[in-house]
């Protein structure tokens, strides 16, 4: 059996891990703490018969310890899970706690009337729109502006608008000047070709006479 006066003189007066001391007040940092504070009533190792309320993936679970389970780490904790309904939660911790100490009854319920609350809220807002919070690449940003600021001015790419007008027209002309070339090397290819085809022309001419005149001596015979 466990002696939890001895227990709590142990932990009060000596080193605890779950205790954090302040300039006002201590507080203790252990998972199933029913208040959050170091004291006597509320420690978790030091009584036996103990109760809290915890919230895991949002629903809201009763924890119950008495002084047979105590020897059983694994199985010294109860858990029964509440109903959503606020009443028929608040009617399960009754009937749990029936014969349990004041303090812890009324603490049970403070606490899980302060889960239920945040939860709300929790489901609040999630269902508004959240604003997407952006960040701000300054080291970017400044690099960006220094680049736009080089080649405004004195960049090797910001070329002056006479310059490069002129540039454009002496483009255009040259253009103009190598189509017009092109043409005239094709019409001198052109004049080439012409004299071949009057010689092809006259030959099949000539053939064609000579085809119809030695009909023409076949049909006297």
């Amino acid at each position: 059996m466990q002696h939890d006066d001895v227990v709590w003189a142990i932990i009060n007066k000596t080193h605890c891990s779950h205790k954090v001391t302040t300039k006002t007040q201590q507080f203790c940092r252990n998972e199933y703490n029913l208040t959050g504070l170091c004291t006597r009533a509320s420690c978790p190792l030091a009584n036996s018969k103990y109760a809290t309320i915890r919230e895991e993936n949002g629903i809201i679970y009763l924890y119950m310890r008495t002084a047979e389970r105590i020897m059983f780490p694994s199985k010294q904790w109860e858990k029964v899970k509440l109903s959503r309904n606020f009443e028929k939660a608040i009617h399960q911790i009754n009937e749990n706690l029936l014969y349990w100490p004041s303090f812890i009854k009324s603490k049970c319920k403070q606490r899980f009337l302060k889960i239920t609350q945040y939860l709300i809220r929790m489901r609040k807002l999630k269902l508004r729109r959240v604003k997407e919070v952006v960040p701000i690449q300054r080291k970017i940003e400044r690099r960006e502006r220094r680049r736009e600021e080089k080649a405004l001015y004195n960049d090797i790419y910001n070329f002056p608008q006479m310059a490069f007008d002129a540039a454009l027209k002496e483009e255009e002309i040259s253009g103009e000047s190598e189509i017009e070339s092109d043409k005239s090397d094709e019409e001198e290819k052109e004049m080439e070709i012409e004299p071949e085809l009057e010689k092809e022309l006259q030959k099949s001419v000539e053939e064609v006479d000579e085809f119809v005149e030695a009909d023409s001596d076949m049909d006297r015979k």
